[in-house]
């Protein structure tokens, strides 16, 4: 702080020892340290005030920088999100103009092209069958939904 060589430290001792004199300067001395003791603290102490107020300065800075990338993260992800949720509406729109035509481009299927492939000729076009018997048939059975059920014939008696 202050820069006082030995030479100049022994002059001023010798002043106040002519000043004060010898009785009084042993108080005088220590009364001095204590104050200069609390004049170091106050200095350090303001020292580490500034210290303190330039470190908050500093991290308001740091934080209103995150605040701010953490908004420019979002609006872009916002962005990024609307971007792809207008690509698969547009996709979807695709698609189902595209199932449309193909829809209305599609020839009339019989329902004779669905039907299994068997040696039969299917149980709609024979006219011998009942309806009771049509739905007892495994084909149709599966066609409904139904399970197999064991099927009674009337002219049996077991």
């Amino acid at each position: 702080m202050f820069d006082f060589g030995f030479t100049e430290l022994l002059f001023i001792a010798l002043v106040a020892l002519i000043v004060v004199g010898p009785k009084r300067l042993p108080k005088v001395a220590r009364t001095a340290g204590h104050l200069l003791g609390r004049l170091q603290r106050y200095v350090s102490d303001v020292k580490s005030d500034i210290s303190r107020e330039m470190q908050l300065e500093d991290l308001k800075k740091l934080q209103q920088q995150v605040e701010q990338q953490a908004r420019d993260l979002e609006k872009s992800v916002r962005n990024e999100v609307s971007q792809v949720e207008g690509d698969l509406k547009k996709g979807a729109a695709e698609i189902e103009k595209s199932v449309a035509l193909d829809e209305k481009s599609a020839a009339p299927v019989s329902d004779k092209s669905h039907a299994p492939a068997t040696d039969k000729p299917p149980i709609s076009d024979t006219v011998a069958e009942s309806p009771v018997e049509q739905i007892e048939s495994p084909d149709n059975q599966l066609k409904l939904g139904l399970e197999q059920v064991p099927v009674k014939q009337t002219g049996d008696k077991s």
